[in-house]
Parts: structure tokens; C-alpha cells; sequence
């Protein structure tokens, strides 16, 4: 007989099995990143990466095997230090990274790389950075990182969880930025020209990268939080429900002022749905409403049809009277 724990169980493996495959093709697709949109341009993306990129131009040192010199201890730091599940996880990402990087490097893919040869070079860097900041918001939410500042970082906002992540690895990236000024510059006659497009670059980089990837872990259920207090609780409350097709929760309030008895009506709405929602309020007097963001909404939302009856029932909250 199959118990409920045992279906648990094997529900868990299966979730951690496929979040693991998630992790190993998400790095390989950095590793094609860096092989088709980073290296080829000469700037250094960002991290202890940004480091092995320009040890691989200075020295001809494959990123590849750079990238494990320098991460292999950090994910040893983070099991100890910051959490164990989360150094597992990175530690694959970083393996998986340098391995197929390193098999990259054996082919001529020449006809594949976006090479701008000087020119227009923000163009791949804008590519690569939305790329990197794609695969390091979902890698986030599994509890991994992609190494390097990453887990610096994480073990930052740890010791001070008021630290942003994504910024505080914004601003680390900013010293590999200064490095990268030095390390691109070109020698022409005995000369040494510095230039700042480098620089540029990297900054560029890390910005996309840490904006898309902050989008994506903030999450995208997106939505605002709307609290109206009125007299007219049965037409507003039918005519969301009925037109605009989404659950609300009211309860009695008594004003401060005016001890006068109001209903008041909760709702979390879609971004879209704000302007008929404020179009639907204008239609009423004694009705008053503020607005405000939702960051994310968590939950299992399941759409279910109801009719009308059920609708209004549904909404209706325990009718506890509070004071406004």
C-alpha cells in the first residue's frame, strides 16, 4: 500500500531531479553565452567570471578551468557557512559551466559568434546581459547561484538580510569594471592607450543582468491592493465580481470622525485591471479608495466558475466590525 509519505517522497525526488536538470542547462547555456556574445568582444562581464575573462585574453588561461580554480572553494565556504543545499547547487552550475565551456573551445564556431569587431559592441553586451540575468533569476529561485560574487553575496545578505542581493553583487561587479580598464588596454608603439569602453561595458553588463534577474526573482504575479470604503457596497461589490470577473472581501468599519457605520472592500487586482476599476468608482458618491503595489501575490490560484449567488457569498468576509 502506496502511503501518503511515500507519494511525498517521491514527489520531492522527482521535483529535485528536474530542478537539477534545470541548473545543468541553464549553465550550459551561460558557457554558450560567453562563447558567442562575451569573449569574442573583449570585456569583462562581470564576477570572479569577469576575472577568468581577462586572465583567458592576458594569459590564454581557459575560463573554463579558471572558473573552477576560483569556485570549487567558494561552494566548500558556502557549505559551511551559508547553506548546504544551496552550495550542492551551485557546485553543479559551476562544474557544468567550465565542463562545457571547455568543450566549446574545441569548436570553430566562428560562423555562430556575434563578433561587432569594435563596432556597435553595446549590442552584444545588451544580449548577453539579459541573457545572464534571465538564467541567474531562475537559478536564484532554486536555491543555487552561478558562483563566484554570487556567493559572496548570498553570504552578505545572510550576515545582513536587509542587503539586496542583486545590488550588492552590482556593486562588486563595479570593482571588476575598474580592473577591466587596465587589463583591455591597447599598446601601440611602445604606447599604452586606456580606454573606457571596457569599462562601460562590464557596468552595462552587470546592469541588465542584475535588473532582469531581480525582476524575475521579485516575481511576476505582479498586482495592486485596493481598499475602497463606501455606502454602496452591494452595486460595487456585484459589478466586480460580475464585469470584472474577480473575487473581492468586505467587512463592516465605523469612522473615527463621523462614527458613522461604512462597508469596506478588499481587493488585490491585476495591473491591467486598475483603470475599469477606477472608472467603476467614479460612478458612485460617498465612496472613497486608495491604491497601492503589490510586490508579488503567493498562493495557488485556481480559476473556478461560480454563479452569482456564490460569487457574492464567496466575497463576503465574516462582517467583523473594526475601527478606521
Amino acid at each position: 500500500m502506496v502511503t501518503e509519505e511515500t507519494l511525498f517522497k517521491k514527489k520531492f525526488w522527482e521535483h529535485t531531479v528536474v530542478q537539477y536538470v534545470v541548473i545543468v542547462l541553464l549553465a550550459a547555456l551561460v558557457a554558450l553565452n560567453y562563447k558567442l556574445f562575451i569573449v569574442p568582444n573583449k570585456f569583462a562581464p562581470a564576477g570572479f567570471n569577469g576575472l577568468a575573462t581577462m586572465i583567458q585574453y592576458k594569459l590564454n588561461f581557459s575560463i573554463g578551468y579558471m572558473t573552477m580554480l576560483i569556485n570549487v572553494p567558494l561552494c566548500i565556504f558556502a557549505f559551511f557557512t551559508t547553506n548546504r543545499r544551496f552550495a550542492i547547487r551551485t557546485f553543479v552550475y559551476v562544474v557544468t559551466y567550465s565542463g562545457v565551456y571547455l568543450v566549446l573551445q574545441q569548436f570553430d564556431m566562428t560562423g555562430f559568434v556575434y563578433d561587432a569587431k569594435g563596432v556597435d559592441t553595446i549590442f552584444p553586451c545588451v544580449l548577453a546581459g539579459m541573457l545572464s540575468g534571465a538564467v541567474y533569476g531562475i537559478i536564484f529561485q532554486m536555491n543555487s547561484s552561478t558562483g563566484g560574487v554570487d556567493v559572496i553575496a548570498k553570504f552578505s545578505t545572510v550576515k545582513n538580510p536587509r542587503l539586496n542581493f542583486f545590488w550588492v553583487t552590482f556593486g562588486l561587479n563595479a570593482v571588476v569594471a575598474a580592473i577591466s580598464y587596465f587589463v583591455y588596454a591597447d599598446e601601440i608603439d611602445g604606447i599604452v592607450y586606456y580606454d573606457l569602453k571596457p569599462v562601460c561595458l562590464c557596468l552595462v553588463y552587470s546592469f541588465v543582468s542584475s535588473f532582469i534577474g531581480n525582476r524575475i526573482i521579485s516575481g511576476t504575479k505582479s498586482a495592486y491592493n485596493v481598499v475602497i470604503i463606501t455606502t454602496h457596497i452591494a452595486e460595487i461589490e456585484t459589478e466586480i465580481l460580475e464585469y470584472m470577473h474577480h473575487g473581492a472581501t468586505h467587512f463592516s468599519a465605523t469612522g473615527s470622525y463621523s462614527h458613522a457605520e461604512k462597508d469596506v472592500i478588499f481587493c488585490v487586482i491585476n495591473r491591467h485591471q486598475l483603470i475599469d476599476l477606477k472608472n467603476l468608482l467614479k460612478k458612485y458618491d460617498n465612496t472613497f479608495a486608495y491604491v497601492e503595489p503589490v510586490t508579488e501575490t503567493v498562493g495557488k490560484f485556481a480559476h473556478v466558475k461560480l454563479t452569482k449567488a456564490e460569487s457574492i457569498g464567496t466575497a463576503q468576509g465574516p462582517g467583523q466590525k473594526t475601527k478606521s
